[in-house]
Formats: structure tokens, C-alpha cells, sequence
């Protein structure tokens, strides 16, 4: 899978578990929704593990002693994605 597309994957995952753990402060006895947030966080840290292992951490939080690798290059606004300015 490309940058992009993992990029896109783990948003949607990030957007969806979030929503679900919101719902379970409301409905902590939901039990579909307990093993669905379960599924998504799962998903969420293979995909995140995925990217990182390609691409490096997506934030500086996810280092883990590998500084170097966050400050090298490409920086986000080197990326041209192809629209008009």
C-alpha cells in the first residue's frame, strides 16, 4: 500500500475509533460496540505499525529513540499532491 493510501486508511480508522469510544462513555455496557472498538484499535495499530515501519513515526511521540529519523526529509509541504495553488 502506498503513503497516501495508508495515510487515508489510518484517518478513517483514527476518525471511527474515536467516535466509537465517545459513544461507549455513553454506552459502556454495549457489548457490540466494546468488541467493534476493540476490532478498530486493532486495526488502527497495524496500520500504524505498518506505515512506521515503511515511512517512519507519525509523530514525534512515536520516535522511541529514532530522532534521526524524524527530522529527515520529505517534510509534509514536500509532498506535491497534485492540486493548483
Amino acid at each position: 500500500m502506498n503513503r497516501n493510501a495508508l495515510l487515508r486508511r489510518i484517518s478513517a480508522l483514527s476518525f471511527t475509533s474515536w467516535e466509537l469510544h465517545l459513544y461507549l462513555d455513553t454506552h459502556p455496557q454495549d457489548r457490540e460496540a466494546i468488541a467493534k472498538a476493540e476490532e478498530i484499535d486493532r486495526k488502527l495499530a497495524k496500520f500504524k505499525e505498518e506505515f512506521e515501519k515503511e515511512f517512519g513515526p507519525l509523530s514525534i511521540k512515536d520516535v522511541n529513540g529514532n530522532g534521526d529519523k524524524w527530522l529527515k526529509d520529505p517534510w509534509p509541504w514536500d509532498y506535491d499532491f497534485g492540486g493548483t495553488e
